[in-house]
């Protein structure tokens, strides 16, 4: 399983961006798949997470603000991200799981990572 990430950059307060991750060695449908960020002095922290059947959830601080998604026919999950605010400053990963390995929910282990991507909003 290879998780890969794109999208990241610099961007000012209020701005948007659209991180996307493609998938290979396994199909997304199948999985629980996420992304969660990292900042400076911050562990990891889940931000949204999308199961099987297409359901999402999200942490509160990004709830209404960005949206996660996933094309099953690519093998690609999307997070839309809107009114990006200073705090969402951190690098963004990829993550998912076999429907095996326990609950699709933020903030529940993964066991597959992408490497990364840098978001800076300032």
């Amino acid at each position: 399983v290879q998780l890969v990430e794109s999208g990241g950059g610099s961007v000012q307060p209020g701005g948007s961006l659209r991180l996307s991750c493609a998938a290979s060695g396994y199909t997304t449908k199948y999985y629980c798949m996420g992304w969660y960020r990292s900042a400076p002095g911050k562990g990891r922290e889940g931000v949204a997470v999308i199961d099987r059947d297409g359901e999402a959830s999200y942490s509160d601080s990004v709830k209404s603000r960005f949206t996660i998604s996933k094309d099953n026919a690519n093998n690609i999950l999307y997070l839309e991200m809107s009114n990006l605010k200073s705090e969402d400053t951190a690098m963004y990963y990829c993550a998912a799981k076999p429907p095996f390995l326990g609950m699709c929910g933020v903030g529940t282990p993964f066991n597959y990572w992408g490497q990364g991507t840098q978001v800076t909003v300032s």
